[in-house]
């Protein structure tokens, strides 16, 4: 099935795996590339040496092309994207920040860009500094989606802009790719269906949670990281996303993440009297970090917490990714022949 998002990327599917913390490691950004979709390498917890790093894991197990993703909001970001400019990587997806520059750097060698977007008005910010495609996430994505359902964000994005059209939040099957084309898509991105195959990371524990689960298990918080976070529902998902950090809080805990990041005690300090809404931000996100982490790697749910999203009521098995990609496209095709005239 080819669309624009596949001519653009050179790809043979319009099946993206979205750069998900602690999920879109190497090996499943290798697998998804290998089965013809586009995987997108989540950068968030690495430093600048295991972007490197895991860059050159993923061109190791595959010569198809992939992304690298960067949430320019989170600290070392920045240095994250420069090393995917300085690998050339084909692909860079940025979020939740300016990414003109890299933009930029990518046009110097032939790279792409994605921008993630959740509005109009960002979309056409996006498409005004020449990223490539965009990333649009709707209301029922995990993790950081737009306030508004895909069902209507899509066309609306549609209207406002030229640009090819990732959709993310809501789709897991082949129903869900057609029904994305048919509002003005040319791709889907799928992190929840992804995350429960045999090549993803997550604990065996949280797949089967994630399979288990409904379409209505989910919390949807902004006091969870600071930012409007969707996340499946269990007593630790509800304890943790109960109340925001206050700044005395939020002081020892952002510097506990700015060492892990190299950053220096006297920074963070600094920075909760001139910003105290940044540390706040900063501390949420340290202290969310660890939380995901030990969901997903340890399938700890007493202490985690395992970004979803709604999607999670339509996964059922843990499939292969390959295996699950022909499936998809087998799906979208029989709905698209049982279509009425």
């Amino acid at each position: 099935m080819q669309t624009r998002i596949t001519r653009l990327f050179g790809i043979d599917k319009p099946l993206i795996c979205p750069g998900m913390s602690y999920i879109a490691v190497p090996e499943l950004v290798a697998a998804v590339g290998n089965a013809g979709g586009l995987g997108i390498l989540a950068t968030g917890p690495l430093s600048a040496e295991e972007t490197r790093a895991a860059i050159r894991r993923i061109r190791a197990l595959s010569d198809k092309p992939f992304g690298v993703g960067v949430t320019l909001l989170m600290p070392g970001a920045a240095d994250n994207a420069r090393v995917a400019l300085e690998e050339k990587v084909p692909v860079i997806n940025f979020s939740l920040g300016k990414g003109d520059w890299i933009v930029e750097g990518a046009r110097r060698y032939g790279g792409k860009v994605v921008a993630t977007v959740t509005t109009e008005k960002h979309a056409r910010a996006a498409e005004k500094i020449g990223v490539d495609a965009l990333l649009v996430t709707g209301h029922e994505a995990a993790a950081h989606g737009g306030a508004v359902t895909s069902l209507t964000l899509i066309p609306a994005i549609r209207d406002a802009v030229k640009l090819p059209i990732i959709a993310a939040g809501g789709f897991a099957d082949g129903r869900g790719l057609l029904a994305a084309l048919a509002l003005g898509a040319d791709a889907v991105a799928m992190g929840t269906r992804l995350a429960a195959t045999r090549e993803s990371p997550v604990h065996a524990a949280t797949k089967g949670m994630i399979v288990a689960k409904a379409v209505n298990d989910t919390i949807y918080s902004a006091k969870f990281d600071g930012i409007p976070c969707r996340m499946m529902d269990t007593p630790t998902a509800r304890r943790k996303a109960g109340r925001a950090l206050t700044i005395f809080e939020a002081v020892p805990r952002a510097m506990l993440a700015a060492r892990r990041m190299g950053m220096s005690a006297g920074k963070v300090l600094a920075g909760a009297f001139a910003q105290p809404a940044a540390i706040k931000q900063l501390a949420q996100f340290g202290a969310a970090t660890e939380s995901i982490r030990l969901a997903i790697e340890e399938g700890d749910h007493n202490q985690g917490v395992q970004l979803i999203g709604q999607a999670q009521g339509l996964v059922r098995d843990v499939p292969a990714v390959a295996d699950l990609f022909e499936r998809i496209l087998r799906e979208a095709r029989g709905v698209r022949t049982g279509l009425p005239d």
